[in-house]
């Protein structure tokens, strides 16, 4: 009997330490850096390997070859806006930046992230897009870190920097802040759109508030081009809620119309349903 105990006994330890982990720090700790360049927000996630007595470039880095910048996983950069990165046109979204690191000059290729694996970014068939900058050697105390940051902000741009033993790096950014804040502009000043009108009047609808100003609202909205069948049929509703039951008719037999244009089943039943029942109660 006591050999099935032992086993079990055995198998239970062995179960536990191959479920147990022992964690460590990382040699090239993760990092995030995050900033707002005018209405753009633009985020760095890369691991930063440190220099331990090393000579980086040229020989832990070599010249002219593809580098991860940083260590592990490839370095992911993200825009929420589109950009002008280096001087290349790029749109929001994600992207995995692989360097080439120069004596004087590096490029930079953005590929769309979709791997944590650098190494298949290279063998990509997907074309990257591919900036020069001139490097700066720093004759100050190197700086044993690698480190990502942001520079020289203004509403309209700034520059990314890498930054590692003498090397510093920046990168030109732009910005469409001033395209951004007048359509802003614009849409503020020019009053609520025809859809907010709406969102309006069929809340008042919903809610059962009141009809006479959703009646206004959804009627500006319509005059605004919003001549939709859904909305239509809001208007519908509102006005046989107000008890103007021949107006409601009307305007539901407009939206049956072009909801059965529109091959909108649903639609199609809702207002023959409503159409039908109104017709019985005038």
């Amino acid at each position: 009997m006591k050999k099935p105990i032992v086993l079990f006994f055995f198998l239970a330890l062995t179960t536990a330490l191959v479920q147990a982990q022992i964690q460590t720090p990382s040699a090239s700790p993760s990092a995030k850096v995050e900033q707002k360049i005018g209405l753009t927000d633009v985020s760095v996630e890369y691991s930063r390997p440190s220099k331990k007595g090393r000579v980086i470039f040229g020989n832990v880095v070599p010249f002219d070859e593809v580098w991860r910048t940083g260590a592990n996983a490839a370095t992911k950069i993200t825009f929420s806006e589109d950009v002008i990165f280096g001087g290349a046109e790029v749109k929001k979204g994600s992207y995995a930046l692989l360097s080439k690191p120069g004596k004087k000059t590096w490029s930079f290729m953005l590929y769309p992230h979709n791997s944590t694996s650098w190494s298949s970014y290279t063998e990509s068939d997907v074309t990257p897009i591919t900036i020069t900058t001139d490097a700066i050697t720093m004759p100050e105390e190197s700086v044993e870190s690698m480190m990502i940051g942001f520079d020289n902000l203004t509403n309209h741009g700034g520059d990314l920097f890498l930054l590692w033993e003498k090397t510093f790096v920046p990168i030109a950014i732009k910005v469409g802040t001033d395209k951004a804040v007048e359509a802003s502009i614009t849409k503020v000043m020019g009053g609520p759109s025809a859809g907010d009108y709406y969102s309006a009047a069929n809340y008042y609808y919903t809610e059962k508030k009141d009809m006479k100003q959703a009646l206004e609202w959804v009627n500006t909205s319509i005059a605004k081009g919003n001549e939709k069948y859904w909305v239509l049929r809001t208007k519908s509703l509102i006005q046989a809620e107000l008890g103007d039951k021949k107006g409601a008719i009307e305007t539901a037999e407009k939206s049956l119309a072009m909801a059965k244009k529109d091959e909108d089943a649903a639609y199609v039943k809702m207002n023959e349903e409503s159409i039908a029942e109104w017709k019985k109660s005038k």
